[in-house]
């Protein structure tokens, strides 16, 4: 099924990434958007931005019933854990097909770690690897390798599945890059209430756009489908409506390259039952 964005939440300029406040409200919107009987079943994931104690606890409050994998910022408590790692602490990471990834690792330093205030049961778990050729190390890397941490409260499970998990979320960066091409990039009026109207405008659009590709554009390349390329394959060509036997048809050159796409997904969506 094609991702879909639940919630989006205009914020001032000003506002910082850490903001729990607005975790936890766009979390609640979202949340809103699905049955009842579903929302136990929900894993919420989000980067570093939502490490924060504030979040954490509204999300683990009891009753709630909410699974979580957040990205962690590597503190300095973190980083001496992690210098305490024997090497057969390390297991192999996976990569997007679940098959263990070169010179990509996992492992847990949760026994290390003494985290006061912090929800009970929340685990730490970090990744290392070899950075591509060419990307610059920060601050927080160590012995040439790149790290990066996310807490779950998931209690079993191995470390390269729980990490696979959480990195899945980049089919919501995909859907962050979608909206911006559909014109949340630039927010085109000078108030904040209209620009708001104009944002709703756009989850609209990205609305539709999910919709198309889960019913219309079947198959691997499905998701390919985005503003931008969509943009240059439909106006790439000239088409021709022409009106024949009261009917309307669409005549597309069928030397075009994606003729044969468009056309598909068109009769797809033709084929479905009228809504009620």
């Amino acid at each position: 099924m094609a991702a879909k964005a639940a919630a989006l939440m205009l914020r001032p300029g000003n506002a910082g990434s850490n903001t729990a406040a607005d975790h936890i409200e766009t979390t609640r919107l979202a949340l809103a958007q699905l049955p009842k009987h579903l929302r136990r079943t929900v894993l919420i994931r989000t980067d570093s931005g939502g490490g924060t104690r504030e979040f954490l606890a509204w999300l683990t409050r009891p009753g709630r019933w909410l699974k979580y994998s957040i990205g962690f910022t590597i503190t300095d408590d973190i980083a001496a854990a992690i210098g305490k790692l024997p090497a057969t602490a390390w297991t192999p990471a996976y990569d997007a097909d679940r098959q263990p990834r070169p010179g990509a690792w996992t492992a847990e330093p949760t026994g290390l770690l003494k985290p006061a205030g912090w929800p009970k049961g929340m685990r730490v778990i970090v990744r290392k690897e070899r950075p591509h050729p060419g990307a610059q190390l920060r601050f927080t890397d160590l012995d040439g390798h790149r790290f990066t941490c996310f807490v779950t409260g998931t209690p079993g499970g191995q470390l390269a599945d729980l990490e696979l998990r959480h990195r899945r979320r980049a089919r919501a960066e995909d859907r962050i890059r979608a909206a911006k091409d559909t014109g949340l990039r630039n927010l085109p009026l000078h108030d904040f209430t209209q620009n708001q109207i104009w944002l709703e405008i756009v989850a609209l659009a990205c609305e539709l756009l999910a919709w198309m590709q889960l019913l219309a554009l079947h198959g691997t390349d499905a998701r390919r489908y985005e503003p931008k390329r969509l943009r240059l394959r439909l106006f790439a060509v000239a088409g021709r409506l022409v009106h024949g036997g009261r009917r309307l048809h669409l005549r597309i050159p069928t030397r075009w390259p994606w003729a044969r796409q468009i056309i598909t997904a068109l009769t797809r969506l033709h084929a479905l039952p009228t809504p009620t």
